[in-house]
């Protein structure tokens, strides 16, 4: 079973691979290249930038990750705010009203959820041992006196490997450690909501 991100005791890649790695050969981590980080400059900007008040939830299949959620918040906020879109990114409410809530929901790639709208190079089923962790992010933003909340929705993967048979992803990046993989997926995943989010017509 895939666990939920964890660093020094509060995010770990997937506890129980991790502990599978430790008896049978080191784990590799491979981001899958299929969701590219879009370019702050491809990001479509208001002429005149407003407030925006931040939530941001981590989730395990649905389920709230408090922990995850407050170790990744910082760097998550830092990412909107250098985007450039809004003039300021707050927890508090904003003048105007606007907000923008981002949920990564951590699934396994089984789930139909995932795999119905989610396609990888990627091979699963390698000699030796490769498990995939998928990555749902729902970007909600509520404009300023909006009736309907413009909702966007990216996908994305990290695969973990052990073991000096289960072979290299086609299709990966790999990451030096579980927290540089999670770290890449975030900004690579959010990348892709926001830019959605600043083109579609109803954003001001």
């Amino acid at each position: 079973m895939l666990a939920i991100i964890r660093r020094a005791g509060i995010l770990r890649a997937f506890a129980a691979v991790v502990m599978t790695a430790s008896l049978t050969g080191c784990a590799n981590f491979y981001v899958d290249n299929a969701t590219p980080e879009v370019p702050v400059s491809a990001y479509q900007k208001p002429a005149q930038p407003q407030p925006v008040q931040l939530f941001f939830e981590f989730q395990t299949k649905g389920v709230l990750n408090q922990q995850a959620s407050a170790h990744l918040k910082a760097r998550l906020a830092d990412q909107v705010r250098g985007s450039g879109v809004f003039s300021e990114v707050s927890e508090g409410p904003v003048a105007g009203g606007a907000s923008l809530s981002i949920v990564l929901n951590n699934v396994v790639l089984t789930d139909d959820a995932f795999s119905k709208g989610f396609a990888t190079g990627l091979t699963l089923g390698l000699a030796g041992s490769q498990v995939g962790d998928g990555y749902i992010c729902t970007a909600t933003y509520r404009a300023p006196g909006a009736t309907e909340p413009i909702v966007k929705k990216a996908r994305h993967a990290i695969y973990t490997t052990m073991g000096a048979t289960a072979g290299t992803p086609a299709n990966g990046t790999k990451a030096a450690s579980a927290e540089e993989a999670v770290t890449l997926m975030m900004r690579q995943v959010v990348s892709q909501v926001l830019n959605d989010v600043t083109h579609d017509t109803a954003f001001k």
